[in-house]
């Protein structure tokens, strides 16, 4: 779904892609919005799955700096423009941004006054003394405001900046490359940024330390340079790889021997309860023993870790975690999270990831990648595979098996017509098959269709959708109509019945995501989002800034509380398909950090904590045909665990407090892993 970017994707695309909120205003309209001049810098907005749109910027005679920028993502459509005027010290004494985002107005202003420096956004205002060179951080605007950001910390002493609303930032040269042919060839040089994430950020800049453009989820390269997305994904990639080793050969012990967590409370996976004073041996990598700490005792010489107070569970999953950076796995690790299902990313990288972890040179989950394939069309996913006949389809779904990935996911551009041959295909090939619906038909009919998983909450409400709203569900309408009609569907009414029941009765699994629909659906601008509440203090003031983004606009014709009310009805509904048995598997579309709120909502939504806990371990194990292997502490499993601090049979966010992680046996430090992934500490 993508509609929020994981941490690292949001601040490599700074305020540009951050998906700023508001319930609709009188916003500027896109005819009263700057035009570029004929010499204006133009640069394309464009992934591996084709162009989005185009941004420009210049600069007036007097200095002033302008940019205009237009695109769509999805049918999520930005229409901005900015106006910036530098101070004597070259940062911004005024910046206005006007325009529209998905979320509504897009309107933010920032300037500086006898001292003192004001700003107004759509999520916050503020003031502070201004009283040394700063640089305002916006939390909109094109691209062009990280372009003024990046030219002046490149020239400021030790590349060094102050932030305001608050924070620092420091830019680390990484490695050069060759852009261009003949007269436009040119050397660019990639600048990891640090200070507006847990993690550096890439950013390009040119030999005089212009910007130059970005190559993260979604690109801004000039346009005579718009062919190299290719190449420049290489150079940075091999660039920022080079940190990983490091970063591996300092957390990860290998144990000598036998390793025992004694007195434990332990969640059984497979017996769906938790049981007191339990004893865990593991050696080499495998459980060997699991009992009352009275009947198993640690072995001669084995390292013992008391769990008094602590519960052990088994590594959790996030079924539905678009994998960022090399930063992801210590992340995700710190949460627990030992195995992730990758539902479509760029496949070079994943496959490029999954060699240096086989080599030891990335601390990584195991990871279950998924092909992403999608029609051509102006709301082609960002990540896709394109495929514009069915014989390229399938060929699609053979190179996703010959490149070792264990399933395909489909998507809303994807010729429907298409579906029987292509799904028929994966099958026979051992692919499991999943996805957002089509347009034009409803998800039963991708179900009839071979589909093993139906993607996202708003996917099976949509089987009550009108027809209007199926018919162009590649867009935004796939957001819009269930936050409209959602509110008035009877859960227990033909549709719905229809579509739980067919679940259930062929073991159709479901990938609710349901932090990134409450996260659309449910907050107002300045809200904390309650995903990322406990992680506050944790993170730079930037990230955390964002944090208090709303959801997306609403409607003119309808309400905020209309949202919650179809956000409630989604929760009605997981509860609906829980107890009809549908098998739910916990995933987060998000930066991973969610994935303890989202079974916090399992619990809103009816299951038990135990329930919940299945939902990230056994049922996504069972749903990647590992369930013999790992989902559960048992005698013969690999030893992926969690060692927490707490009772989530009593609290289930308890289990957002790890202090050790061991993934194949190999003893991880929560705290180290926190460090390594740019956190200051642990989460609340």
């Amino acid at each position: 779904m993508h509609a929020r970017l994981s941490l690292a994707a949001v601040a490599a695309l700074f305020a540009s892609t951050a998906l700023l909120s508001s319930s609709v205003l009188a916003q500027t309209p896109a005819a009263q919005l700057a035009k570029p001049p004929a010499d204006a810098r133009h640069f394309i907005i464009e992934s591996t799955g084709g162009k989005h749109g185009d941004s420009w910027s210049w600069v007036l005679p007097d200095g002033t700096r302008m940019a205009r920028e237009t695109w769509n993502l999805r049918g999520q459509q930005w229409d901005q423009d900015y106006t910036g005027k530098a101070g004597p010290d070259g940062m911004p004494a005024s910046m206005v941004i006007r325009g529209v985002t998905p979320q509504g107005d897009a309107a933010e202003t920032f300037s500086i006054s006898a001292g003192t420096a004001t700003w107004k956004s759509p999520i916050d205002a503020g003031k502070a003394a201004y009283k040394a060179p700063a640089f305002y951080a916006s939390q909109g605007g094109p691209a062009d405001t990280n372009a003024w950001f990046l030219e002046r910390l490149l020239a400021s002493p030790g590349k060094t900046l102050a932030i305001l609303p608050s924070g620092k930032a420091t830019a680390t040269k990484l490695t050069t490359a060759e852009v261009g042919d003949g007269a436009a060839k040119q050397t660019i040089t990639l600048w990891a940024i640090s200070g507006l994430a847990p993690t550096p950020i890439p950013i390009w800049a040119d030999a005089h330390d212009r910007f130059f453009g970005t190559t993260n989820v979604v690109d801004w390269l000039p346009e005579a340079y718009a062919g190299e997305i290719k190449k420049l994904d290489k150079v940075q990639a091999e660039a920022t790889a080079a940190q990983a080793p490091r970063i591996y050969k300092a957390i990860v012990k290998v144990p000598t021997g036998a390793v025992a967590f004694t007195h434990v409370k332990m969640f059984d996976a497979d017996g769906l309860r938790f049981l007191a004073d339990q004893t865990v041996v593991v050696r080499k990598g495998v459980i060997t023993a699991v009992g009352p700490s009275a009947k198993v005792k640690a072995p001669k010489g084995a390292q013992v870790i008391d769990g008094k107070d602590k519960t052990l569970v088994p590594g959790l999953w996030d079924c539905h975690m678009h994998f960022g950076d090399d930063y992801t796995g210590p992340q995700e690790l710190s949460m627990g999270v030992t195995s992730v299902r990758d539902p479509g990313n760029n496949d070079l990288l994943t496959i490029d990831r999954r060699a240096r972890a086989a080599k030891g040179e990335l601390l990584t989950p195991h990871v279950y990648p998924s092909s992403l394939i999608d029609g051509k069309g102006p709301y082609t996913a960002q990540v896709a595979n394109v495929a514009t006949s069915q014989a390229e389809a399938i060929a699609l779904v053979d190179k996703a098996k010959a490149n070792g990935f264990t399933g395909v996911k489909f998507y809303g551009t994807f010729n429907p017509d298409w579906l029987p041959a292509a799904t028929a295909e994966a099958h026979k090939l051992g692919l499991h098959v999943h996805g957002h619906i089509p347009a034009g038909i409803r998800p039963v009919d991708a179900i009839n269709d071979g589909y093993d998983e139906v993607t996202h909450i708003n996917w099976i409400i949509m089987q009550a959708a009108p027809d209007e709203v199926i018919k162009v569900s590649n867009g935004i309408a796939r957001f819009e109509g269930p936050g409209r009609f959602g509110k008035d569907v009877d859960l227990n009414g033909p549709a719905m019945n229809l579509i739980v029941g067919t679940m259930a009765r062929k073991h159709i699994y479901n990938d609710p995501t349901m932090v990134a629909f409450e996260s659309l659906y449910v907050p107002d601008n300045g809200d904390l989002d309650p995903s990322y509440a406990p992680f506050i203090g944790t993170m730079p003031a930037a990230t955390e800034r964002g944090f208090r983004s709303g959801g997306f606009a609403v409607p003119k014709d309808l309400t905020r509380a209309d949202y919650r009310k179809s956000w409630a009805k989604m929760v009605g509904l997981l509860g609906k398909m829980h107890k009809a048995g549908v098998p739910i598997v916990a995933g987060t579309d998000g930066s991973g950090i969610e994935i303890i709120h989202e079974l916090e909502i399992y619990e809103e939504a009816g299951f038990t904590p135990a329930e919940a806990l299945a939902a990230a371990t056994i049922v996504p194990a069972t749903l990647v045909g590992q369930e013999k292997h790992t989902g559960s502490i048992k005698v013969g499993k690999a030893a992926d665990l969690a060692l927490v601090a707490g009772d989530p049979s009593v609290r289930i966010g308890d289990l957002r407090h790890t202090r050790v992680v061991m993934l194949d046996g190999k003893l991880l430090d929560a705290d180290a892993l926190r460090t390594a992934a740019g956190f200051s500490g642990r989460p609340k």
